[in-house]
C-alpha cells in the first residue's frame, strides 16, 4: 500500500560498493521489508551538492508513490569516499552514475529492467552521458536540467575574460594539487564573490531552512573550473534511446539548450513547460516540486516495467 504522504517514509542508510569509490547512499522505500520488488529510481541534484539537499526531497515524494528510491553522494562529496574533495569533475560523476545504476540493478527488491533516474539541475547532463555510456537506466527525467557546453556556459561567468581568469586559477590550483595533494578551495556559494562557484543571490544556498543543511560543505575545489567550464553536456543526446522527460520553465537556466537536447535524443521525449518558477524554485518549492513529481510519476509509470 502506498501513500502520497512523504512523511510515511523512513529513510535508511545504504552504501553502494561499486568496485571503485564507495558511495554513501540513502534508501527510501515504503515496504518495511526488502523483499517486494518495486520499480526503482536514482535521484541526484545540482552541482556541488549532497543528497540531503534537493535529492532527498524528491526521493521521499516518489517513494511515497510506490518506488524504491536511492539518493547518493557523488565521490568527493558528503559522506562518500574519494579525492580530491569538493571537486566538480563531470567525468567522475558520470562514472559514479554508471556504477550506481549497475549496483542498484543487482538488488532483488528492484524490479528487473525497471530502473529510472531523476536528475535535478546539473546532474541531468551527467545522466545523459551516463546513459549514452551504457548505464542500465530504462527511463530518465530531467528537472530544471542544466545542459551546457563551453560556448553557452561562458556568459554566466563574464564571457571569455571571466572564463580565462577562472581557468588560470584552476591551473594554479591543479598544479598545487599535483605537487602536494593540497586541494585549494573557494566558497561554493558566496553572493557577490566572483571567485565563488555561485556568486549571484541564491536564497536556497544561503538559508538553513532550504539548502544550507548541516551535511553540505560550502566549498568548491578551485581546480573544478577546468572541468566544469570545458564540459560538453550536449553532444551525447543522439546516443540516448531511453525515454526522457524534461520539466523546465522560462525561468530556468539555458532553456534553448534544454530544447536542443530534448529534440536531439534518439528515444521518445516529453517536455513539460511550467508556467512559472525559477531554477531554484524547482529545488524545494512545493508548487514546482509537485508539478515535477507528478510529471515524473506519470513518465515512470508509463516506461518502467511493473509501473502502476
Amino acid at each position: 500500500m502506498t501513500s502520497d504522504d512523504p512523511d510515511v517514509i523512513t529513510p535508511r542508510p545504504f552504501q553502494l560498493f561499486t568496485g571503485g569509490t564507495t558511495l554513501a547512499a540513502t534508501l527510501h522505500r515504503t515496504p518495511e521489508d526488502l523483499v517486494e520488488p518495486q520499480p526503482a529510481l536514482l535521484v541526484t541534484g545540482s552541482w556541488l551538492t549532497v543528497k540531503e539537499q534537493m535529492a532527498d526531497l524528491y526521493a521521499a515524494r516518489l517513494a511515497a508513490r510506490g518506488y524504491t528510491v536511492f539518493t547518493f553522494d557523488f565521490a568527493g562529496f558528503g559522506a562518500s569516499d574519494g579525492t580530491p574533495r569538493q571537486a566538480e569533475l563531470p567525468a567522475r560523476k558520470i562514472d559514479d552514475i554508471v556504477a550506481a545504476a549497475r549496483a542498484v540493478s543487482t538488488l532483488s527488491f528492484v524490479r528487473p529492467g525497471a530502473l529510472g533516474y531523476l536528475a535535478i539541475c546539473a546532474s541531468a547532463q551527467y545522466v545523459l552521458r551516463a546513459i549514452a555510456a551504457g548505464a542500465p537506466i530504462t527511463a530518465y527525467a530531467s528537472v530544471a536540467g542544466w545542459f551546457h557546453d563551453a560556448a553557452t556556459v561562458a556568459p554566466f561567468y563574464g564571457g571569455a575574460d571571466g572564463v580565462a581568469k577562472r581557468l588560470d586559477r584552476a591551473a594554479d590550483a591543479l598544479a598545487l594539487y599535483q605537487r602536494t595533494g593540497e586541494v585549494r578551495t573557494v566558497p561554493a556559494y558566496d553572493a557577490g564573490n566572483e571567485e565563488a562557484g555561485m556568486f549571484l543571490e541564491l536564497d536556497y544556498y544561503a538559508s538553513p531552512a532550504r539548502g544550507a543543511v548541516p551535511t553540505w560543505v560550502n566549498e568548491m575545489a578551485e581546480l573544478s573550473w577546468l572541468y566544469w567550464l570545458t564540459f560538453d553536456g550536449l553532444s551525447a543526446a543522439p546516443a540516448v534511446r531511453a525515454p526522457g522527460l524534461f520539466v523546465h520553465s522560462d525561468g530556468c537556466v539555458l532553456p534553448e539548450n534544454l530544447r536542443t537536447v530534448a529534440d536531439a535524443t534518439a528515444g521518445p521525449t516529453e517536455v513539460v513547460w511550467a508556467d512559472g518558477g525559477t531554477q531554484i524554485d524547482f529545488y524545494d518549492q512545493d508548487e514546482q516540486v509537485s508539478l515535477a513529481v507528478d510529471a515524473a510519476d506519470e513518465h515512470f509509470r508509463k516506461h518502467l516495467p511493473g509501473g502502476r
